[in-house]
């Protein structure tokens, strides 16, 4: 035996002890023959518009080569800042490039929070259930998490902000439960924020997937109704994404916010990966001054609103006895929950995989990993002949485990 194989080598961070590997195996999920995913937040393949990306690339680094092949500036090119400034734009929200920051993808920007505003230990006010990819990113600067259940007849806004570096919201059909959080609610965080001093993180990536019903202000843009006409400098900070819009690849996000946050994150995106790429960056300026996204968007909803309702009703058919869920009038998951309190949706996920289903359990949306009553489905991602065969094998693994009914 050599001497370098008996050196000890230093041990891995600790926070790496506390974390899942849930993300990882949905993503690869999809290489297991015969499994049927039904886990991750993944859009459906076949909404990409892949010709026109394809058109708008060449013609990109045809047109742009020296610009979108160099490295570029920290918070993004100019013309896509001031696109998004315009489309984000309304009466009462007043933006300019000052307020916009470019990100890779929406992951980046939950990152780069953390990055800025967290210590070892502070605290983190978090809609919960919580989004588990929020909680992987802030892991590491091993914070304290402070529940917000919203849901929750005696929620106080001001009482559950007060003190946190941050509080964290996703108020549109929300990860994973699905839930539209009510424009009282919105108003009531908004006015904490303003009265507490409290950074108010607005993470919207699915506000634009809107089957049915009213849709309902942004809380940037209530926000910016305390200082109507000026541009925007208050509390909020609100996140976007093209993954769900057009597609993830593109790994283009935003951050809308008062301009001292942009600077900031300006300074933080700095010693991370220092630009987002200029290819994808004009991509994605291209795609909306085209109007693609208008485009794509009718025949998009079409199709998750027809899987929505039919997972919901495989769901009906197989699933009443173990679950309770609600149909979600937006977004890509239903959560359901277990009807008998003793559900352990963990030890259902090994049943699941076995029966070739992956589902995410509750617990990777609990920073204390204690809640494992419920699971997450996605329902944009299958045609609906698999997902009712998905179902059919959710309900095959709940009976080999020998799950607790109603």
């Amino acid at each position: 035996m050599t001497a370098a194989a008996t050196v000890q080598r230093p041990p891995f961070a600790r926070w790496l002890a506390t974390t899942n590997d849930i993300t990882r195996t949905f993503l690869s999920a999809g290489r297991i023959p015969g499994l049927i995913n039904m886990a991750g937040g993944l859009p459906a393949p076949e909404t990409f518009p892949i010709a026109e990306i394809a058109s708008i690339a060449r013609e990109v680094v045809e047109t742009h080569a020296h610009e979108v092949l160099g490295y570029g500036p920290i918070e993004g090119l100019p013309d896509l800042r001031d696109a998004l400034a315009k489309r984000f734009s309304s009466p009462a929200l007043a933006l300019t490039r000052a307020n916009v920051f470019v990100t890779s993808g929406g992951m980046q920007g939950l990152d780069l929070i953390g990055k800025l505003l967290l210590d070892e230990g502070g605290v983190i006010a978090g809609q919960f259930p919580t989004y588990l990819g929020a909680l992987d990113a802030w892991r590491p600067r091993s914070p304290t998490f402070r529940n917000l259940v919203i849901d929750d007849p005696a929620f106080d806004a001001v009482a559950a902000i007060q003190g946190a570096q941050f509080a964290y919201t996703v108020p549109n059909f929300s990860n994973p439960t699905g839930k539209m959080v009510g424009v009282e609610t919105r108003q009531a965080l908004v006015d904490a924020a303003h009265a507490t001093g409290t950074w108010l993180v607005e993470d919207d990536p699915y506000g634009t997937l809107h089957y049915d019903g009213e849709r309902l202000p942004r809380m940037i843009e209530l926000s910016a109704r305390a200082r109507p006409g000026e541009a925007y400098a208050g509390p909020v900070v609100y996140m976007g994404t093209l993954s769900k819009e057009i597609a993830p690849g593109l790994r283009i996000g935003w951050v809308i916010a008062a301009p001292e946050m942009i600077e900031a994150l300006t300074m933080a995106k700095q010693g991370s990966d220092m630009c987002t790429s200029g290819v994808t960056q004009r991509i994605a300026l291209a795609a909306l001054e085209a109007g693609l996204i208008e485009r794509i968007q009718p025949q998009v909803l079409d199709l998750y609103r027809r899987r929505r309702d039919a997972l919901c009703a495989a769901m009906r058919e197989h699933l009443g006895d173990w679950l309770d869920w609600e149909v979600p009038v937006g977004g890509m998951f239903v959560w359901a929950v277990g009807r008998d309190p003793a559900l352990n949706t963990d030890l259902l996920l090994p049943h699941a995989m076995a029966a070739g289903v992956c589902v995410t359990p509750s617990s990777v949306f609990d920073a204390s990993g204690l809640n494992r009553r419920a699971i997450r489905i996605n329902f944009t991602l299958n045609e609906p002949e698999r997902l009712a065969e998905g179902v059919r094998r959710l309900a095959e693994a709940l009976t080999t485990m020998q799950a607790p009914r109603r």
